[in-house]
């Protein structure tokens, strides 16, 4: 499954510093606005330890985690809607990404210079998603325009029901709220696949703070301050110092888990972003292994057995006839196959099974 999350923030928040640390790649970073123009795309390793204590079991000869793609997208400022800036090009990017990593600056600086001349998180993350959401009233006013009359006058199921949604859906913009924060029924989910909505997409809001701050987040005022925005539309808030990440991301294993202990902290701030943004799309795993390869798959949790088979090729799903199944932790507990189909923990399921994470599979079929 192709999977892309967009970074997004005004320019100079630490985007392209944070892409940095998450591809150890080296693209611009430079203390201007619009460095960035063409989004930089990064492939990265879901962190799955999972994975590694697999490997202790089956010694393959490959391993594969499962990977996330981060786009970095130019830095939006007022107007992007309108096209102030590089702004249809940036919107056109972020209508690519599955979920979006918003950056907002959390630190003052006198050496890095602030498009709004003054650090206010909340100030900035108003900015952006005004942006997005009048770009997504914009989308949604202009179909209204050409099916409005038209449904009412042809009473067309389908087109009644599209009118009630993207009605509601204006008036939610409207009230500078985002599309993410309604429900919808299966129906309009349908018809929602149509659009290429902005602000529908989930979001995680990176709070990029100082270095000092880590030790001591819960006393950051501006940490504090888009946390409190961010639990008011139910988002998750990372607090993070991309500088250090940056750092972090030229370490060795060793020197890196070394350094995370100096600074009180178990797990870096890219580790923990990279699980939260596969969390964010209600994404899972199951795992294929053997002697020749241990492998991580991701697939969209609630998916059936044939579905899941279908992620490793097509022919699997096309000819699926029954799948070997344990869990995880099973075969932690019981240390080899042979001792878990002893214990009988080696279950066969048919084409209703609804695959579950940490599922481990072996998949029969025909072709």
């Amino acid at each position: 499954m192709g999977l892309k999350a967009g970074i997004v923030g005004l320019p100079n928040v630490g985007k392209s510093t944070l892409f940095n640390a998450i591809t150890n790649s080296k693209v611009e970073a430079a203390n201007y606005p619009f460095a960035t123009i063409n989004p930089n795309v990064g492939t990265v390793m879901v962190p799955d330890e999972r994975v590694d204590e697999l490997v202790k079991i089956f010694h393959p000869k490959r391993t594969i985690y499962t990977t996330f793609e981060f786009f970095d997208i130019a830095g939006l400022v007022k107007g992007a809607s309108k096209g102030e800036g590089l702004g249809n090009k940036f919107l056109a990017n972020i209508r690519e990404c599955d979920a979006i990593i918003e950056v907002v600056r959390c630190f003052d600086s006198n050496e890095i210079v602030h498009v709004e001349n003054t650090v206010d998180p909340i100030r900035d993350i108003e900015i952006i998603n005004l942006e997005l959401i009048l770009a997504d009233l914009e989308t949604a006013s202009n179909r209204l325009g050409k099916i409005e009359n038209k449904a009412r006058i042809s009473k067309d199921k389908e087109a009644l029901i599209e009118v009630d949604l993207l009605t509601k859906i204006k008036e939610t913009l409207q009230n500078e709220k985002p599309i993410r924060s309604l429900s919808f029924n299966d129906d309009e989910k349908k018809i929602l696949k149509n659009f290429g909505f902005l602000t529908i997409k989930p979001i995680i809001y990176v709070a990029n703070v100082a270095d000092s701050a880590l030790a001591n987040i819960d006393q950051d005022k501006y940490y504090n301050a888009v946390k409190d925005y961010a639990a008011k539309e139910n988002a998750q808030v990372l607090p993070i110092s991309c500088e250090i990440e940056a750092e972090l991301s030229t370490y060795s294993k060793e020197e890196k888990q070394e350094f995370l202990t100096t600074l009180g902290v178990k797990q870096s701030g890219l580790d923990q972003l990279i699980k939260a943004a596969y969390k964010l799309l209600d994404l899972s795993t199951f795992f294929t292994v053997g002697e020749d390869e241990v492998r991580a798959w991701t697939f969209k949790t609630g998916m059936l057995a044939p579905d899941c088979a279908g992620i490793i090729h097509t022919d699997f799903k096309k000819g699926f006839i029954k799948a070997e199944v344990y869990t995880y932790d099973d075969i932690i507990k019981y240390g080899s196959e042979t001792a878990l189909k002893e214990a009988g923990k080696i279950r066969i399921e048919g084409k209703d099974y609804v695959a579950k994470d940490g599922d481990i599979f072996f998949f029969r079929f025909n072709v």
